[in-house]
């Protein structure tokens, strides 16, 4: 299954991820703490967080190229609505090697 990661660079990182995990809770079994947590959007798509100090950390899993790429932008998308007081910069995705 292909799947990228990206690190975010930010104080409030556990701020976003429970903003996030909780607005997705509505449609998905999320789980989440202040510091880890998982959005499971179906049963080949699902993305994961962790909340350092100083950083955000994703991964995106999803059953293709395509559908991976789409999740990164809807995934990012979101933060940035939650991040609007905070320029987020320019996130770079990297993929994990298969």
């Amino acid at each position: 299954m292909p799947a990228s990661h990206a690190t975010i660079p930010t104080a409030a990182a556990s701020r976003y991820l429970q903003q996030l995990c909780k607005h997705w809770s509505h449609k998905f079994a999320v789980e989440f703490t202040p510091e880890h947590g998982t959005i499971p959007f179906d049963a080949d798509r699902r993305c994961t967080l962790d909340a350092s100090p100083a950083a955000l950390s994703l991964r995106i899993e999803a059953a293709d190229d395509a559908t991976l790429d789409r999740m990164q932008g809807v995934v990012i998308d979101h933060l940035k609505r939650f991040a609007f007081r905070e320029d987020l910069g320019a996130v770079s995705w990297e993929r994990t090697p298969q």
